[in-house]
């Protein structure tokens, strides 16, 4: 507290060795026994591949303000970080590892591959978390977790027996996602649809029995249709009625296929028949169950053509697709080919072209539990900010097909089922000895890994010990808030609400804050294939920590994309440096140790215009920030916190108290001290070192008190005072630049009012007037003489006017005013030609000529003021 600040502010200096206090004095723990009302964050954990990106310093940002005011407002507050294993992400990183060796995974094998991804978590996987305490948020680390940990592990198990048991859990052959470079299935929500250039392939089927008759098929997977079961059209398409009982004959194959109708058919799309594959295609695949028709895999997982495409086989795809185009056209049943726009799906971690396939899978019965995670935000159990965002949710969350939660990976949670010879499937959350059917102990557990969202939609509970009923877990859930980005609402906040509704009974959390997306200065997505992605690492080394999430608070309102250009971050490194020079003027005044006095004391003292006035607007500004910190609206809190701290204690007060340091001593210190514990959920670096330099109560400022509203710090008669007292020092500072009169030139001031209580203001503030305008003498009249050189404004309600006579040079002033009015009547008459051209002011637009109009009007009221200047000076 005695302690001399620097003339700089360091921010690296002060960052690394605050932070490391705060986690050693335990100021981040929550206490599950503490009476204290709680209010819990479950930080979104980042993959264990991760480093972070601009995109995580938003996320992180907001939800660290959140947590320093709650535990500063008296809460019991945890906010659990950690992170998560991510299957293919990691497994993919880790297999181009073993690239590079000229190794696969299979070279290893699993146990070796296994233990060869955690020797990679352990020696990468931490980074994000350094970086996370690098940028100061102030996360519960002994509550640290891992979506591996054997807690969540034993949790995973839980839920899939338990789900398996009540149903919900199964397994079958059902048409999939598949991904030929990753060699695994997919969720619908792991596949990105692009719009891509494709070709639309116009096809004679011959019908059977009926030589030199066709029906033409349209479609734009010609390779699929060596597995086609059936032809198909809307049953209203009058075209085809004829056809109804006919059957065609495949192309190249020769297979026999029926002609059916079915509802799903778009009689506009093509020539309104379509092929069905039903092994090859989501639509096709329901019509197929639909009318029992044949399912012939003719892509296998490799993206080759199977056995079942005949002469095709070993092909790949797409080297199939044109070799069957060419032997269509050579047997004349190619028709036509078109350019189409096309959405195409692509594996959402290495974009390869997703394949729709049979394959034998577990699925999660998705139905029963997303009803009642859709009732809990439906009566507002959960809401969402902004509320459009649940629209989005619903629409997802109605429209909902079975989840596929298997993967064909190595790294992950590995289904807890087991096989027996004698065909029984054994799921249990332990290793079962023997079966319980034959008795056998031949048993192999299932070699597949569950999808990496299915460990990740427990995470609110699980992290806190459960199927165990633990403190924490009592204590803790459910949750306050989730912040989010709205890109992953459908892969977690679904799961984890319907997963929270399930096993605990209870909505995960009462409110999801809905972040925006980072753009770069042109409002592009950030992505590494453009290139322009920013790491905020790199930003917090430019401009400071404390600057880098000031900034992001300040443009990250709900739902709303930020636009990062540099000007953002130097502004608000400006801010930090603002506030650091503010601090270091006011210990001048302000003595080492010290009591602060309470509002109620300070207003008992005969105190200034300035004092009061600064004490209102320090209670405007704590009254709204925490409105709108209430609301999430960390937009507008940094905003008011920033109108108070700069405009109106440093660019006002401190002026001000520089008249009588001595008397205002006792405010300062309040002011100061209040803003900066408001200031800290934002920036907490600059603000902790500079709390602890002043006389203060208490061991830090992050777990002191939030300033909350206090009536006593109410005074709108100094406010409106005040602000009539500002605005004529306005003007006149206004006046002095016009005219060019030099910095160190007093003024006389002259105001005109009859107004006795608006004179006993101007004249009790005359030495703020004198100080802040530089005027020598004020003068109080009726009327203003305006027979003189002066210059003249309104202000305060008032006429008021400044005699430059001996205070400027009237000669260069008149020149510049003769070259003014000059230029005004120059485009006067130049608009006054145009508009009395009738042939333009009948061709033109409306709006045009009245936008002309306007500017005539505005440059001959500026010449006629310009005339009246210039004869004022004669």
């Amino acid at each position: 507290m005695n302690r001399e600040l620097p003339k700089n502010f360091n921010p690296q200096e002060v960052e690394s060795r605050w932070y490391a206090q705060w986690e050693a004095k335990g100021y981040f723990r929550a206490d599950a026994t503490s009476q204290k009302p709680t209010f819990v964050v479950m930080m979104p954990p980042p993959n264990v591949t991760g480093s972070l990106h601009t995109g995580h310093m938003l996320n992180l940002t907001v939800q660290d303000v959140v947590v320093r005011w709650k535990r500063m407002c008296g809460f019991n507050t945890l906010w659990l970080p950690g992170m998560d294993h991510a299957g293919i992400a990691t497994q993919n990183v880790v297999e181009r590892e073993l690239r590079k060796e000229g190794k696969t995974r299979h070279d290893l094998g699993r146990e070796k591959f296994v233990e060869r991804v955690w020797e990679w978590k352990k020696e990468y996987g931490g980074r994000i978390l350094a970086q996370i305490r690098r940028i100061g948020d102030s996360c519960d680390w002994s509550r640290e977790r891992f979506t591996f940990d054997e807690g969540l592990s034993q949790a995973v198990r839980e839920v899939f027996v338990q789900l398996y048991g009540e149903g919900l859990i199964y397994r079958g052959k059902r048409l999939i996602n598949w991904c030929p470079r990753c060699l695994t299935a997919l969720s619908d929500l792991e596949v990105k649809y692009e719009t891509s250039d494709s070709k639309l392939y116009h096809i004679r089927y011959p019908l059977k029995g009926k030589p030199g008759t066709f029906v033409e098929v349209a479609t734009t997977r010609p390779e699929t249709m060596l597995g086609d079961t059936a032809v198909a059209v809307h049953p209203d398409d009058k075209r085809y009625l004829p056809f109804k009982d006919e059957s065609v004959i495949l192309p190249l194959i020769g297979r026999e296929l029926k002609f059916i109708q079915d509802t799903a058919v778009d009689p506009k799309f093509g020539t309104g028949v379509v092929k069905i594959t039903p092994a090859h295609d989501l639509a096709d695949f329901e019509m197929g169950l639909r009318h029992g028709l044949e399912q012939i895999s003719v892509i296998g997982e490799d993206a080759t053509i199977t056995a079942a495409g005949g002469a095709y086989q070993g092909l790949d795809r797409f080297k199939a697709r044109e070799k069957i185009v060419e032997d269509l056209e050579a047997q004349g049943l190619l028709v036509k080919v078109e350019s189409l726009a096309n959405s195409v799906g692509r594996c959402e971690r290495c974009s390869t072209i997703v394949e729709p396939l049979l394959s034998t899978q577990w699925f999660v019965k998705i139905k029963p539990l997303a009803e009642p995670a859709i009732e809990a935000v439906e009566t507002g159990r959960t809401r969402f900010i902004p509320p459009s965002w649940a629209n989005t949710y619903f629409e997802w969350m109605r429209n909902i097909r079975d989840w596929c939660i298997s993967r064909q990976l190595w790294w992950g949670h590995r289904i807890p089922a087991w096989y027996c010879p004698c065909g029984e499937i054994i799921v249990s959350k332990i290793e079962p000895k023997r079966c319980p059917k034959c008795g056998s102990t031949v048993l192999q557990q299932d070699n597949d890994v569950l999808d990496t969202w299915f460990s990740s939609g427990l995470w609110p509970f699980s992290t806190l010990g459960w199927p165990e009923k633990t403190a924490d877990l009592k204590a803790f859930y459910p949750g306050s808030v989730l912040v989010t980005g709205y890109d992953i609402i459908f892969f977690w906040v679904a799961r984890m609400m319907m997963f929270g509704m399930k096993f605990m009974g209870a909505v995960p959390f009462r409110e999801v804050y809905i972040t925006g997306i980072i753009r770069d200065a042109q409002r592009q997505k950030m992505s590494k294939s453009k290139g322009n992605v920013v790491d905020p690492l790199e930003l917090c080394d430019k401009y400071g920590t404390d600057a880098v999430r000031f900034a992001f608070a300040r443009m990250g309102a709900p739902g709303t994309d930020i636009t990062l250009a540099d000007d953002l971050f130097e502004s608000y490194r400006n801010f930090a440096t603002k506030i650091w020079n503010a601090a270091r003027f006011s210990m001048r005044y302000l003595e080492s140790e010290g009591r602060i006095l309470t509002s109620s004391e300070l207003k008992q003292m005969d105190l200034s215009l300035a004092d009061r006035w600064i004490l209102a607007r320090l209670g405007r500004a704590i009254e709204e920030a925490n409105a709108s910190l209430t609301a999430y609206n960390l937009h507008e809190a940094s905003r008011t916190i920033y109108r108070f701290f700069w405009h109106e204690f440093c660019d006002w007060y401190l002026e001000m108290v520089k008249l009588h340091p001595d008397s205002s001593k006792q405010v300062l210190l309040y002011v100061l001290e209040n803003a900066l514990r408001l200031l800290h959920p934002f920036m907490p670096f600059l603000t902790e070192e500079l709390w602890q330099t002043i006389p203060h109560s208490g061991d830090s400022v992050m777990i002191a008190a939030y300033p909350q509203a206090e009536p006593a710090l109410r005074d709108t008669q100094a406010e409106d005072a005040m602000e009539k007292v500002q605005d004529v020092i306005v003007k006149v500072r206004n006046i002095r630049s016009e005219k060019n009169v030099e910095p160190k030139q007093a003024v006389v001031l002259r105001i005109a009012t009859e107004d006795g209580a608006i004179a006993g203001i101007l004249t009790a503030a005359r030495e703020y007037i004198f100080k802040l305008g530089n005027v020598s003498k004020l003068e109080i009249v009726p009327q203003l003489q305006g027979n003189q050189l002066t210059a003249q404004a309104v202000a305060a309600g008032c006429a008021l006017e400044v005699p430059l006579e001996g205070v400027i040079d009237q000669n260069a002033e008149r020149a510049k005013l003769q070259r003014e009015l000059e230029k005004a009547q120059k485009e006067a008459d130049s608009l006054e030609r145009k508009l009395s051209n009738a042939s333009f002011v009948e061709r033109a637009p409306a709006e045009v000529v009245e936008e002309n109009r306007r500017r005539l009007s505005d440059y001959q009221d500026q010449a006629t003021k310009l005339r009246s200047a210039l004869d004022r000076m004669a």
